[in-house]
């Protein structure tokens, strides 16, 4: 009989939950379950993990093998329990020292050759693991940056399971050739295993800001627009951009994200969490520390403006803006009830998405821009213009947008095509 235990982290929207992996071996015949309200791609483990064991040069146990989730009435799902479910089983069979994995979170997929893939939510997830007290996390050597951002931890990043087994237990690490996408030298920077005396002497790796290239500077007249756009960064007002096509509104709504200040590390972390999540940081940039900019085709599904989706729920456009900008080109041609949807967010900074498996809450607190053309041609103007639209026409164009959305905009601002005098002088 064998028994090992350690740790992984279930995500609940971007909030974690530090899960105990335990493994049990008794003699009888050779089973593997796997218990603990495990989702579909989280059954699928005992495949991976297997597969995994075997191709890495271990021996699978030939005994009846439980693997129990605790707390068990958390919902778990993703590969990224596969890491930490392999460990356990060859910590019962005694291939690793059971005392070397009780303080370790452990992040990861396993290929069937053994090797560690990355999983979305890192950043999420070591920052709960902290919250909890551990103090060392194994995670695939691509997401060792991303995991680094947060202080306190001791960060093991590897290439495969070979190369964990052979850290834990105090054995030569082998060389692994880097995978498919060119990534560097394994990330094994300053972790020192308990009861093991073994420290890797890798390098770290620094955080690289994400960066936009779009400026207000280069904006040419529209002084009353920039003006507006200038006074909705400083005072984190939401605005309302109205012109005819080809204007600048879009011009201007991109540049927005230049003039706001940068994020404080706590936003940052909260923006990276998110990002991380849906899956959607830029490689080799693990940090995002300037406002991030949004903008979903009028098309969007409300699951895709505010979040949710089939099994688990995944951030939207509005929590992808948080600490940034949500724009929303040609606003009338959105559903109204998406539309709607953004109401309560506006005002609480954060959206709460019901399943049958539980709530999640993702960070909603974002400068929201609209923008639309006055009529269905895009040619009214209070002041003659060419437009032909009948009368009722225009108002069921205007009327899309809800007065109830509209009162939570503090500004809105006409915008006029630039003259030719005005795109000769430089401002």
């Amino acid at each position: 009989m064998g028994f090992a235990r350690t740790c992984s982290v279930a995500l609940v929207g971007v909030e974690g939950v530090v899960v105990e992996v335990q493994a049990d071996l008794e003699p009888g015949v050779a089973a593997f379950t796997l218990v603990g309200l495990p989702d579909k791609s989280l059954t699928e483990s005992r495949d991976r993990v297997r597969a995994a064991v075997v191709n890495s040069g271990g021996e699978w146990p030939q005994k009846k093998l439980t693997v129990g989730l605790s707390p068990a009435s958390v919902p778990k799902g993703g590969s990224g329990f596969d890491l930490a479910v392999a460990c356990a089983v060859l910590g019962a069979s005694e291939r690793i020292d059971p005392r070397v994995l009780c303080d370790i979170v452990m992040i990861g997929e396993l290929g069937l050759d053994g090797r560690v893939r990355p999983v979305r939510g890192v950043l999420p997830a070591v920052l709960a693991a902290a919250d909890a007290g551990y103090e060392q996390v194994v995670v695939p050597e691509c997401a060792a940056a991303e995991a680094s951002l947060v202080p306190g931890i001791s960060v093991l990043g590897v290439r495969s399971l070979r190369q964990l087994i052979a850290v834990l237990a105090d054995e030569p690490v082998p060389e692994e050739d880097p995978d498919q996408h060119g990534r560097p030298d394994p990330l094994l920077a300053g972790l020192r295993m308990p009861g093991t005396g073994a420290s890797t002497g890798m390098h770290g790796m620094g955080a690289t800001p994400y960066e936009q290239g779009h400026d207000l500077a280069d904006v040419v007249g529209q002084l009353s627009a920039r003006a507006g756009v200038e006074v909705a960064a400083a005072g984190g007002h939401h605005l309302f951009l109205q012109g005819p096509p080809g204007a600048g509104k879009t011009m201007l709504a991109e540049r927005l994200p230049a003039i706001l200040p940068r994020l404080s590390r706590g936003e940052s972390l909260e923006v990276t969490a998110v990002h991380s999540v849906a899956g959607l940081l830029p490689p080799g940039k693990p940090l995002v520390d300037v406002a991030p900019y949004c903008a979903p085709h009028h098309s969007a599904t409300m699951q895709a403006l505010v979040g949710g989706g089939q099994g688990v729920a995944r951030p939207g456009a509005v929590s992808l803006a948080h600490r940034g900008v949500l724009f929303l080109d040609e606003t009338p041609e959105f559903g109204s009830r998406v539309l709607d949807a953004l109401r309560q967010p506006l005002e609480s900074g954060h959206v709460v998405i019901a399943r049958s498996a539980g709530v999640v809450r993702f960070p909603a607190r974002f400068l929201m821009v609209l923008a639309a053309n006055p009529c269905p041609c895009g040619r009214f103007s209070e002041r003659g213009s060419a437009c032909e639209c009948p009368p009722s026409a225009i108002r069921r164009y205007q009327a899309r947008l809800s007065g109830p959305l509209l009162d939570r905009v503090d500004l809105r601002v006409e915008v006029d095509q630039v003259t030719r005098s005005q795109l000769t002088v430089r401002m």
